[in-house]
């Protein structure tokens, strides 16, 4: 198995998971300002410890990247990740012919951030 292949594997894996998948759909809404630690967890009803180790995990599969200001940790959807993920995901599409995804790509709303 190549690296890109073990890194959406990860990726998938991290989303698989009912509560970091709310996580990630939340994060994906905010945009690149993000979201500050304590306004997510009150937000999704989620435990602060509970949330920072969902957040470690959709951190550690490049989903989402977090900035520091003063003593506030802001988390936002890593869209260069999540478009990674996608790219994957249709790279091989249609025995080689990936032209036939392009509906799927041009309906993507990923640079809209």
């Amino acid at each position: 198995m190549n690296q890109s292949t073990t890194r959406i594997i990860d990726q998938m894996a991290a989303l698989g998971q009912e509560s970091r998948f709310r996580v990630f759909q939340y994060l994906m809404q905010e945009g690149p300002d993000g979201v500050a630690a304590g306004h997510l967890s009150d937000a999704l009803e989620i435990r602060p410890s509970t949330l920072s180790t969902h957040l470690g995990i959709l951190s550690r599969a490049d989903l989402v990247v977090s900035r520091r200001e003063g003593r506030t940790l802001f988390y936002s959807a890593n869209i260069s990740g999540v478009s990674t993920l996608i790219e994957g995901l249709v790279a091989d599409c249609c025995h080689g012919h990936p032209e036939l995804c392009r509906s799927l790509q041009a309906s993507s709303t990923l640079d809209c951030l």
